[in-house]
Formats: C-alpha cells, structure tokens, sequence
C-alpha cells in the first residue's frame, strides 16, 4: 500500500502543488521583487533598491490609512465577536423558530460587499440627512458607518461558528456547574467560554483579517472621502497601483508592507488564542 502511494500519489497531489505554485508562489515571489523596482509592465521594470519603501516613510496619506485600517479591525473585531457570541448563545437554547432567526442573522453574508456598500450608502445618508450630512462629510461618519456595515454584514457568519462551539459544550458539565451552585454568569465564564475556545480563535482570527483586508464595501460607501480621510488600507495600495502612474512600484511596496502586517497580526492572535485553548 505504502509502495503505491509513493508511486502513484503524485498524480492526485501534482496537479494541486502545480496550481498552487503557479498560482500563489510565483506570484507572490514576482511581487515581493516588483516591489523593489519601477515598472509599468511585468516584463519591463528597473532595479531601484529600497526607493519606494523609502516613499512610504513620508507618505502621511499611506500612514494615516494604515493607522485608520488598525483602529477599524479593532473595533470591528471587538463588536462582532461580542454581538456574534451573545446572538449564538441565545439560538443555541430551544425555542419555537430558532431556525429562522439563524437564517435572518445569516443572510447579510450571502450580499456581495460591492452590493452591500451602496445599501448602507442610501440608507446612512438618509439617516444623516435629517442633520444636512452625509456619510462622506467627515471620516467619523465614514469610519463609523464602515464598522456598522462590517458588523451587519459579518455577525451572522461568526455567529454560525459559535453556535457549533457551543452545541458541543456537553449539558452534563452545566448542569454539574449549576448543581454546585454555579450561576448562569459563572457557568458562561468558567465552563462554556473555556470550551469554546477554539470557535473564539477561529472567529477572531476572520474577524481581525477581514477588517485588514475590508476593500469593496470602503469603495463602494465612502471612496476614501472626503480627501481619502476614509480610506482603509488596502483601497489606499489601489488606488497607489491603479490611479497614480509611475507609482506601481510604490504601490507593490505597500501591498508587502500590508501582507506583512496582517501576517504578523494574524500568527500573534493565533498562537495568543491557542495558548489559551491549551489552558483551558
């Protein structure tokens, strides 16, 4: 059996590494070296060294995206994780139509961001309206109308999660925990918050990524104004990319500087949450 797998194993994993390597590793190997040079195409691109990681350094516009970006994964990841976790805690008890408030909750996940964004733009400049504003007068009103799209948008997702965390929690530990005279409140936070660890991690983790990574609701609600006030990271590399010519260069230096971050935040949560899920 051994003897055939390592003959014949090839053929189900080469077609999956060949695609894998043509389209990620090659990629992201053309891109890290794109980011040290000036190009307009590909094929065509000249050696300028650290130059446009240099430009970043006094691009405040870039930084204050950066800054912007960092405070709205934040908040995003702290609302949807609480909200996310209390509606599952509620579904996960036995009542007539639960099913259907799972659905509800759900749903926004299915609307595409694009779609999403120009929703909530009508809908929020309505609202604003009644003070002669709009979503796009200052980047208070953008930042804080991005986070309620965010979080509309991603709690029933991160709900689903914590719905299968908490229905593997066994009955018998909470009724152990209540009959010792636990309450409710004591029992969430020593008995079923420790069990459920791993969907924290998990929904953390998707939570913190997708607010780094958040592009077409920014573009579709604010697009970046007023004055790219509101601008979130990964619009600001492209619009870098795309709308300034004779940046791509600069613009593939932020887009490195980016997968960095994230991939620093995002292994920092993980193995911070793991700890954590061996404790518990």
């Amino acid at each position: 059996m051994k003897k055939s797998l390592a003959r014949w194993g090839w053929l189900f994993t080469g077609p999956t590494l060949a695609a894998f390597i043509i389209g990620f590793i090659i990629p992201f190997v053309l891109g890290v070296y794109l980011s040290f040079t000036e190009f307009r195409t590909v094929t065509r691109s000249t050696w300028v060294g650290f130059d446009n990681y240099a430009k970043l350094i006094g691009d405040e516009i870039f930084l204050h995206s950066l800054w912007y970006t960092a405070a709205f994964a934040i908040v995003t990841t702290i609302l949807i994780n609480l909200f996310a976790f209390a509606i599952a805690y509620m579904l996960v008890k036995k009542f007539r139509g639960r099913n259907v408030f799972r659905s509800v909750f759900f749903m926004p996940n299915l609307i595409g961001g694009i779609v999403l964004g120009y929703i909530w733009l009508l809908l929020l400049n309505g609202v604003l309206a009644f003070w002669a504003r709009s979503i796009t007068y200052d980047a208070t009103y953008g930042f804080w109308g991005m986070v309620i799209l965010m979080c509309w948008q991603q709690i029933g997702y991160m709900m689903v999660i914590y719905i299968a965390g908490l229905q593997s929690v066994p009955a018998e530990l909470i009724e152990a925990a209540e009959m010792d005279g636990a309450s409710r409140w004591r029992s969430l936070r020593s008995v079923i918050i420790p069990l459920v660890m791993p969907s924290i991690t998990v929904c953390t983790f998707l939570t913190i990524t997708n607010g780094f990574k958040m592009f077409d609701q920014n573009l579709a609600l604010t697009n970046g104004a007023p004055s790219r006030l509101s601008e979130l990271l990964a619009l600001n590399i492209f619009n870098t990319f795309y709308g300034r010519s004779g940046f791509e260069g600069v613009g593939q230096a932020k887009a490195v500087i980016f997968l960095i971050i994230v991939a620093v935040i995002a292994l920092v949560q993980n193995r911070f949450a793991r700890s954590k899920e061996a404790i518990a």
